[in-house]
């Protein structure tokens, strides 16, 4: 079996199981947290813009994101975050897990350099994965789309208009869609603001 055929195998497994694959690292974030401040504040700026690509993101892909089946898509979203970075949501959660252990200053900095690490090689997984369904359904759009945005790098020379998609921003579905997200992240923020006021 090749690298790339394995890589692609685990891209299926962290698909479907990436809504419970981070749930060790913020408990171990959470059970060995030593919060300051300054740690607080920066952890939580870099999550709230993590939060923020999110919503952004969610409000033009839809509910499809939330689908834990298998990789797919009915259509090929180019537009809004899309346009700079191929992949905003798992880039915005990568800010998330990063900035929650930033806050919780466990185990710092080697708690925090392994999340980065390894939610960075989890989406690359699911990424390689994703876009093997998507060079088969798309074709020429989605290698248009390649070529014009990097996977995780921003970029603003946007996008050709005639691979532009057609999709109306529809925030409040966005927010609507992000709810689950939203609580755990308000949530894990308020227990390590409470471990900073009553000294754990």
């Amino acid at each position: 079996m090749n690298d790339n055929n394995i890589f692609l195998k685990l891209g299926d497994i962290f698909f479907r199981y990436r809504s419970y694959i981070p749930i060790p690292f913020l408990i171990v974030s959470l059970i060995f947290m030593k919060p300051t401040l300054t740690s607080i504040i920066v952890g939580f700026l870099i999550a709230l813009c993590g939060e923020m690509i999110r919503i952004w993101s969610v409000s033009y892909a839809g509910s499809e994101t939330r689908t834990t089946s298998g990789v797919g898509g009915t259509y090929l979203v180019t537009q809004g975050p899309y346009a700079i970075a191929r992949n905003p949501l798992y880039i915005g959660n990568i800010m998330i897990y990063t900035g929650i252990g930033i806050m919780s200053y466990a185990l710092f900095p080697w708690l925090q350099l392994f999340g980065l690490i390894f939610f960075t090689f989890q989406y690359y997984c699911i990424i390689l994965r994703e876009e093997e369904f998507l060079a088969g359904k798309f074709g020429e759009t989605f290698k248009k789309f390649t070529s014009s945005v990097n996977r995780f790098l921003p970029a603003f020379s946007g996008v050709p208009d005639e691979i532009k998609s057609q999709l109306s921003l529809n925030v409040k579905a966005g927010l609507k869609s992000e709810k689950r997200s939203i609580q755990a992240f308000l949530i894990s923020s308020l227990i390590v603001v409470a471990g900073y006021i009553w000294g754990i």
